[in-house]
């Protein structure tokens, strides 16, 4: 069937939901990049910085008749980015390095020092309950 097999006629609902999703997806995905969110990467002294970034986006879109109107389409959406590290590139070699929680600075070796202080005496009250 050719297009000039087919009548004119308004595109059913599912194709105005698609396209209205597609046109949100459209312009939330121009938006969402690594360099809207931190700049371009950036030269100084012979080594180049790359941020990375993990970008999540998401949307919603209906379409349905309203109360004394034609069909009508709403939609929305939004995104984010969080920081997750850089690309140093140096002397022609790439590295990774992700950027760490600081909290994880202080819960790790807090965490050591408790467990290496509480796992002893732990093991002490276990050897006193121990019958000979």
């Amino acid at each position: 069937m050719t297009s000039s097999d087919t009548p004119d006629q308004s595109l059913p609902q599912a194709d105005t939901a698609g396209a209205l999703m597609g046109r949100l997806a459209e312009q939330l995905g121009s938006r969402a990049s690594v360099a809207a969110v931190f700049g371009e990467p950036v030269t100084s002294g012979g080594i180049t910085v790359i941020p990375v970034a993990e970008i999540a986006f998401g949307f919603a879109g209906g379409t349905g008749p309203e109360a004394g109107a034609a069909d009508t389409g709403q939609g929305g959406g939004g995104a984010g980015a969080r920081p997750r590290g850089y690309i140093e590139i140096k002397d022609g070699t790439a590295t990774y390095k992700p950027l760490r929680a600081s909290w994880a600075d202080v819960a790790v070796p807090l965490a050591a020092l408790l467990a290496g202080t509480v796992v002893p005496l732990l093991v002490r009250r276990l050897a006193k309950r121990r019958p000979r």
